[in-house]
């Protein structure tokens, strides 16, 4: 097999270097400077007030290789906990509290499963995994996908038929956590769209089995290092903005305020790196990992993945983005955007047609988790395409 340093092409292929991203104004990344200011007002409205849409939140959006917006509101670190008798978050102190910026790193939740499909859409450019390939024949212990026949493109697509996910929390070891995914059998119909946090995690053990390194390691050496994503990585991460005051009835574990360690009570029962959850980032970082995107797999010297095999992870039905969401990309959607949204309050769309990405990550769960209001996501897609100049 290949070595990652050779695949990632960081320089020296002869290639020119993909432009690395820049600040600049609206009007130089082709956006309307008037859609932008309206952007710029609502987003930091979304922060104010006794019971905000989130605690804090940050938005970036660029076009081409411009950054045109890098705003921060609110706060990192709002509350000390929740209190379930007023159905409200205990304020800390002003002096206590963390402010957001710019830079501070958030919980990615199930933006972590971009990530996976990247990594597993590598070994597929590299020849060592078959995107139609069963399951089962990189991983026959896993009796019920291989009885099944179970592909890897249902994994990616989440069309596999297996349920959205399993008490792994509740298990009393590793041990048992493999059994209960070695038995799983798809509840629904293969070929049906179901979405699944089980998919990116069989996933997850095809390429640790074929590549014999874990998904930590596959992220850190094929994506985040030849990008030079230096702030993103699976946790733990002590600064980044703090989500859920974790605790039963509400939750499914009793961890009390979270901060800095994965939210997803599944991830942290697998140790904090799991295909479908525990990535952290800045909204900076995702920004790369948009742009190498739109730009057919490359970022400055580095290539990640082939334009080939770009178009594989980005054309419908597309590998593990999701497609015309208009709940959270807004008016983007119709321009034939793809993106993804984490439980925590993060999500991402890139708009190939437009070369335009937008990044709004939020804890929204800080101090406890509830449906969260998809309309400030879906304002801010909304004002990015009216803002796009042709």
């Amino acid at each position: 097999m290949p070595s990652l340093e050779q695949t990632c092409e960081c320089g020296g292929s002869g290639e020119l270097s993909a432009p690395r991203l820049r600040s600049d104004t609206p009007e130089r990344a082709g956006l309307d400077p008037g859609e932008i200011r309206h952007l710029v007002e609502e987003f930091h409205a979304l922060a104010d007030g006794e019971h905000p849409w989130a605690a804090g939140a940050v938005v970036v959006v660029g076009r081409g290789p411009v950054i045109a917006v890098a705003e921060a509101t609110g706060w990192a670190v709002r509350y000390a906990s929740y209190d379930p008798e007023a159905d409200a978050g205990v304020e800390l102190p002003p002096e206590a509290r963390v402010p957001m910026t710019v830079d501070t790193p958030f919980d990615l939740a199930s933006l972590t499963k971009l990530f996976t499909a990247v990594a597993a859409v590598q070994q597929i450019e590299r020849g060592t995994l078959g995107i139609d390939a069963r399951v089962g024949a990189y991983l026959p212990d896993f009796r019920a996908a291989a009885a099944q026949g179970i592909t890897v493109r249902e994994l990616l697509t989440h069309t596999s038929g297996l349920r959205p996910e399993l008490p792994l929390y509740d298990c009393a070891d590793d041990e048992q956590r493999l059994e209960m995914l070695r038995s799983e059998v798809p509840i629904g119909v293969p070929g049906t769209y179901t979405y699944s946090d089980l998919n990116p995690l069989l996933l997850q053990q095809v390429l640790e089995r074929i590549t014999g390194r874990t998904l930590d390691v596959l992220v850190h050496d094929g994506i985040t290092r030849p990008l030079g994503m230096t702030a993103t990585g699976f946790g733990p991460c002590p600064g980044a903005a703090a989500t859920e005051d974790q605790r039963r009835p509400w939750a499914k574990a009793d961890r009390g305020m979270l901060r800095g360690v994965v939210h997803d009570e599944n991830a942290w029962a697998l140790g904090g790196v799991a295909g479908h959850a525990g990535l952290f980032s800045t909204a900076h970082d995702l920004a790369i990992f948009c742009r190498a995107l739109l730009t057919g797999g490359a970022y400055g010297p580095a290539r990640i993945l082939g334009p080939d095999f770009v178009e594989l992870l980005l054309t419908p039905p597309g590998l593990g983005f999701a497609l015309d969401q208009r709940w959270f990309m807004g008016e983007l959607a119709g321009r034939g955007a793809v993106g993804h949204t984490g439980f925590t309050g993060t999500s991402l769309v890139l708009d190939p047609a437009t070369d335009t990405f937008v990044i709004l990550l939020a804890n929204t769960v800080h101090p406890r988790r509830r449906p969260s209001d998809s309309r400030p996501r879906a304002a801010v897609g909304t004002r990015v395409a009216r803002a796009v100049r042709t």
